[in-house]
């Protein structure tokens, strides 16, 4: 396993700016970091559910149908190399915030279902980086551990320096993207198998 691309991966696509951090960094400008912390207990306990779930359903394929994988390596590369572009493209963090979203933990919760970013992300990542190389429930269970506690320490990171972060985008924005949709762009050879 290439260690160093799942956790480029991981970070960047929990650290990036996204529906989640961007709500976060919104709930402590307007709500305070007691709300903030609320919503992002919320959101990581779902992130979590979600990762194992991903984790079940995707050794269950790769128990029934083993040669799934290289394609399911191929589409997760894809996948990667398209938030890369993504990212690259970002005009502004602004542009996603939504001051009237409520900042609780069911908020927070019920946030990481409908957020393509973190669904698509827990369906790729175990796949993609885990699978072919680790297949018991202890280690799964070890890197759905590991994964969520990125995510967790990704809000907490948010909350901490979101005043920061967000002066920072927004001055530097355009170099910010580059450099993380490199990053990006990095991981998806190494996970496709291109190399």
């Amino acid at each position: 396993m290439n260690i160093l691309s799942f956790f480029i991966y991981c970070a960047i696509v929990t650290f990036t700016p996204g529906p989640t951090n961007v709500v976060i960094l919104s709930t402590v400008h307007n709500s305070g970091v007691k709300k903030a912390m609320e919503y992002t207990f919320g959101a990581t306990i779902a992130f979590g559910i979600l990762l194992s779930i991903s984790a079940t359903l995707n050794v269950a394929l790769v128990t029934v149908l083993p040669t799934i994988m290289p394609a399911m390596k191929v589409i997760g590369g894809l996948y990667i190399a398209y938030l890369a572009v993504q990212i690259f493209r970002i005009k502004s963090s602004k542009q996603v915030a939504n001051h009237s979203l409520t900042s609780t933990f069911m908020a927070g919760f019920l946030m990481q279902f409908i957020n393509p970013k973190v669904v698509l992300f827990t369906l790729t990542v175990i796949p993609s980086f885990v699978l072919p190389y680790y297949t018991s429930s202890l280690m799964l269970a070890m890197y759905v551990l590991c994964i969520t506690l990125i995510g967790f320490l990704a809000f907490i990171t948010w909350i901490l320096f979101g005043s920061i972060f967000k002066d920072f985008l927004q001055k530097h924005q355009k170099a910010t993207n580059i450099v993380m949709a490199l990053f990006l762009l990095y991981s998806a050879v190494m996970v496709s198998g291109v190399l």
